[in-house]
């Protein structure tokens, strides 16, 4: 009985699939409740002959099924090590892929805006926002725009309806309103810039409905055109990172300020699709600027006899497109990401006046 019992027993060792099998088994025959344990009780009620006998026997048995069981298991844990490596076999010869923070890019305009931010913070300027949705007043007439100025008009300003007095606001056309809610909010001296988006009934390569401008705006007792010319030149060189920058100011007309000026920088574009800055003989046109005029600081609660000031204003989009060559306006709100991908910036790559403005 004992050899065909051991015959049994370790067929089906050998027939177990897995661990769980394999212990079910040991549990049945040899645990305290196991066919040979309880055949080993009974070695107490045998005689001493019958002991003699049958206890060797017994004790050999369990001695071949304990390692038996030991030898499956050991067969049966290499199996599964060996299906757990080739479930989990990598290919070391693929690419590795990009974390977050590698496939993620900085859209251009956020680039530029951080590398505007920090350069006029390091020259003390605060930053200084406004709604996008204004009223007539702060829009125009506050920025001393008369009364039938062809800005006003339908072809370049977006007009809400009317509200329930009758009254239109705009989606703001410039970011000109926030000098006027700075000077009333504000003591002087001030120093501000102004980035936002600002919006005109426009679409072309260079032109679209929506875009982002800058303004700054500079008011104590004694600002000076002098003052205004190193501040837009020492900007100018830092933005296109040039050693040296040639300027030139060009009489012009804006309603806010008086005298006005348009600003040219030099640059060299003798190589299609290239423009290089603080070289060659041609000019660029980059910002309008000029001094505050008397009726804006009056409006901005401000007396002009007591102070004064300047300001400026460029778009963030055309000095984008400069920098880094970016030939189509409309492709900056398109939200194509292979061109988001090839123009973008990493997302640690954070502008700065010392580590440089544009690492990406």
């Amino acid at each position: 009985m004992s050899e065909a019992l051991e015959n049994e027993l370790l067929s089906a060792v050998d027939a177990a699939g897995d661990e769980a099998a394999l212990e079910a088994i040991r549990i049945a025959e040899l645990g305290k409740k196991g066919r040979i344990s309880e055949m080993m009780k009974g070695l107490g009620k045998m005689s001493p002959e019958e002991r003699k006998e049958a206890g060797p026997r017994l004790n050999g048995l369990r001695d071949r099924v304990q390692a038996a069981i030991a030898a499956k298991r050991e067969v049966l844990a290499e199996a599964a090590t060996a299906a757990r490596l080739i479930a989990e076999r990598l290919d070391v010869t693929l690419p590795v892929r990009q974390g977050a923070a590698s496939r993620g890019r900085i859209h251009p305009i956020s680039q530029v805006i951080d590398e505007i931010t920090a350069i006029f913070a390091d020259m003390g300027f605060a930053i200084a926002e406004g709604p996008d949705i204004e009223t007539d007043y702060y829009n125009f007439t506050a920025l001393n725009f008369p009364e039938g100025h062809p800005a006003r008009e339908m072809h370049d300003t977006f007009f809400l309806a009317p509200d329930d007095k009758g009254e239109r606001k705009v989606l703001r056309t410039h970011t000109s309103p926030v000098q006027i809610r700075t000077m009333e909010a504000q003591e002087p001296p001030i120093r501000i810039v102004i980035p936002g988006k600002t919006y005109r009934q426009d679409s072309d390569a260079t032109h679209t409905p929506m875009f982002h401008q800058v303004e700054g705006l500079v008011v104590d007792k004694t600002a000076t055109i002098a003052n205004m010319k190193w501040v837009l030149e020492e900007f100018c060189k830092a933005f296109f990172e040039v050693p040296q920058l040639n300027m030139r100011f060009r009489p012009s007309f804006f309603p806010f300020t008086e005298p006005s000026m348009e600003v040219d920088i030099q640059c060299d574009r003798s190589k299609p699709g290239e423009v290089r800055f603080g070289e060659g003989s041609d000019w660029m046109e980059i910002l309008g600027c000029g001094m505050v005029h008397p009726n804006v600081l009056r409006a901005g609660g401000l007396d002009p006899d007591v102070y004064q000031g300047f300001a400026w204003g460029m778009g963030i989009d055309r000095i984008a497109m400069l920098k880094y060559g970016m030939p189509d306006l409309r492709a900056f709100f398109d939200a194509d990401v292979r061109w988001l991908e090839h123009y973008g910036f990493r997302p640690l790559d954070v502008p700065t006046l010392f580590g440089g403005l544009s690492q990406g």
